[in-house]
């Protein structure tokens, strides 16, 4: 399967294990990703609360980048990026004016021809969780996970159609898939605070001690997420005596399919996840 590749500003910074991880595990599950030529950020996760016509025009200018480049769906592993081009796409469907002025503003025709992709969406959908149960050479026994999907992958629903969008269950399965037993919760899709971990610090410290204290009470020893957001909030904010190990859920893959840079992603994370794995011999 080939597809187009938007990594987006994060995932060239601050969490380039989840670039890294998403790379390898892709390649292992023959997904060929073609990395967009010239993209630029999408503007996540603050235009849309400043300027409504960049917040469609920046992600915009990307969706024709891929249309122009090969007309490949684009997967987009960053969740607030994703949700930024579902956005857009869908202003640009729905507002055949707005769809205009944004054409003139970047220079480019839209064509609506691609779809955007989450990689949860392309391993389930495309790869299928037989097949990748298929891959594991060592299932990840004794790794208890929740599954946090957080806001931005399901948020509004009509806009993302990504998944039950009360009680998504794809992540889900692709870690069960993994050998790894996935712990139930009600707090999957709760919003970990966002963006606003830097101008309300304490208000996100709050909301992740909430998440943190949920997933010790269903029994989980580690949270599996998919949004780089999500991942620097639970992984930095959380109080000393709650904090459990978070991993992008392509490392988690990755562990399970023995890829061999593996173990070098999780040296990234703030709370040390290895002495988890290696007591459950993992690592």
């Amino acid at each position: 399967m080939k597809v187009s590749y938007y990594p987006g500003c994060s995932l060239h910074g601050t969490a380039k294990e989840y670039d890294q991880s998403m790379r390898a595990v892709s390649t292992a599950l023959g997904i060929e990703l073609n990395e967009l030529k010239d993209w630029s950020c999408c503007g996540a996760t603050s235009a849309h609360s400043t300027n409504f016509k960049l917040s469609v025009a920046l992600p915009a200018r990307d969706l024709m980048i891929a249309e122009q480049e090969n007309n490949q769906d684009v997967m987009v592993p960053c969740a607030a990026c994703f949700n930024r081009f579902k956005s857009a796409q869908h202003h640009l469907e729905k507002d055949a004016g707005l769809k205009s002025e944004i054409e003139r503003i970047v220079g480019v025709r839209y064509q609506g021809t691609i779809s955007v992709r989450n990689p949860i969406d392309i391993i389930y959908n495309e790869i299928g969780v037989e097949n990748l149960a298929a891959k594991v050479t060592r299932p990840l026994n004794g790794l208890r996970p929740v599954s946090y999907y957080g806001c931005l992958l399901l948020r509004p629903p009509e806009v993302c159609n990504f998944d039950n969008y009360e009680n998504p269950v794809l992540l889900d399965k692709i870690l069960t898939a993994l050998g790894s037993d996935v712990k139930q919760w009600s707090y999957k899709t709760d919003c970990c605070g966002g963006s606003l971990t830097i101008s309300k610090t304490p208000i996100v410290g709050g909301m992740v001690d909430k998440l943190l204290k949920m997933a010790r009470e269903a029994d989980a020893n580690c949270i599996a997420v998919a949004c780089p957001v999500c991942m620097a909030n639970l992984d930095m904010r959380a109080s000393a005596h709650l904090k459990l190990p978070v991993f992008y859920f392509t490392e988690l893959i990755g562990l399970a399919l023995r890829l061999p840079d593996a173990a070098n992603w999780l040296k990234l994370h703030n709370v040390d996840g290895s002495p988890l794995l290696k007591g459950l011999g993992l690592l």
